[in-house]
């Protein structure tokens, strides 16, 4: 009895040994700091400057003289007396009609004004000897004036069969032969005066109250990527698109050689304004369609974290972005690494980092 006794007694000596070493672990497991090292980062500093306020817009280049040449009557075309491509002066002759049963319906025409000036001018005479009554010449008068009304009417159809140009610039291609058969309204071809271009875009109707004549704008194209344009703003437009909310602006440009109209431009406009603006590195703000971020830098008694900011940002300019509000100038924000961080996650600034 005695030895289960001894053998009781080792075995709760032997147990509470246990015990007591695996709560001493455990204590010890437990004050441990097991949080994640410090994410490394680039970093840069919030910078306050004054900045050119502009605006950026897309738009179409424009003719300032620019037409699609229809037919006005019907018939065979039997001339063109231009090729596809050519620069024509105003007035230049370009396709004929064929107007054969005009002109000779103008021959009958003249001949019966000439009769009828003559048959009102011895009436005229007969008036005075009292040889007839004054409703035959009224009706002498009346045939005199509708005889040269038809005459002006057949002349403005001769001119409709002969189409020329309303004013100088190059010709498109043709889109019909000699030989056709055009009806009113055929196309026929593209006129376009290529000295006098503009630009035709549209602009938040927020911006409406910056937008004045003479304002100047940057005009690039994927024609010439390396070239830039100057164009002058000339007309806004007197109300706002209801379906778009945008406001209509039409400009001129200066300088455009080269330039076709149809081609998409993106443009700047200088709004001739400038504020004061907090700038950041442009590598410093992730994009997202919740909204930009801009992780800030902040430091308490264990060390540097980083808070998350949404941020209102301007366009990117020189490598920076205009930050509107988010972000104050002075201020500490991550430049790379943002993959590894989170709200509240300590970081550590690279030793080339440069602040």
């Amino acid at each position: 009895m005695r030895a289960y006794l001894v053998a009781a007694a080792l075995l709760l000596v032997l147990l509470g040994g246990t015990a007591l070493y695996i709560q001493q672990r455990f204590a010890g497991l437990a004050g441990g700091d097991y949080r994640p090292p410090p994410a490394t980062i680039a970093a840069g500093v919030a910078e306050s400057r004054q900045w050119r306020e502009t605006i950026d817009a897309v738009g179409t280049i424009r003719a300032a003289r620019g037409i699609l040449l229809t037919a006005q009557t019907s018939g065979d075309i039997t001339a063109i007396h231009v090729e596809s491509g050519d620069t024509v002066d105003a007035g230049q002759a370009l396709i004929a009609i064929d107007e054969e049963f005009e002109v000779a319906t103008r021959q009958r025409l003249t001949a019966r004004l000439v009769l009828a000036d003559q048959l009102y001018q011895r009436d005229v005479r007969l008036i005075k000897e009292n040889s007839i009554p004054q409703s035959q010449l009224d009706q002498s008068r009346a045939n005199l004036q509708s005889a040269k009304a038809e005459l002006a009417e057949i002349d403005a159809t001769l001119k409709n069969k002969r189409i020329s140009a309303p004013f100088a610039g190059r010709l498109g291609i043709f889109q019909q032969r000699v030989g056709d058969y055009v009806e009113a309204g055929t196309p026929l071809v593209t006129l376009q005066d290529v000295s006098q271009l503009e630009v035709d875009f549209s602009v938040p109707d927020r911006y409406a109250p910056l937008m004045q004549p003479g304002l100047t704008i940057r005009l690039r194209t994927a024609a010439y990527p390396d070239r830039v344009f100057a164009a002058t703003l000339q007309a806004v437009e007197s109300q706002v698109d209801e379906s778009t909310r945008n406001l209509q602006i039409r400009a001129s440009v200066d300088q455009g050689e080269g330039l076709l109209p149809g081609m998409f431009a993106r443009l700047v406009i200088d709004v001739n304004r400038e504020t004061e603006r907090v700038f950041v590195p442009e590598t410093a703000v992730s994009y997202s369609l919740q909204g930009n971020l801009v992780y800030v830098i902040e430091e308490d008694e264990e060390g540097l974290f980083v808070s998350p900011r949404v941020v209102k940002t301007f366009a990117a300019n020189n490598g920076e972005v205009a930050i509107a509000e988010g972000v104050s100038a002075g201020e500490r924000v991550v430049t790379a690494g943002q993959n590894k961080l989170y709200r509240n996650a300590r970081v550590q600034i690279a030793k080339d980092a440069g602040i």
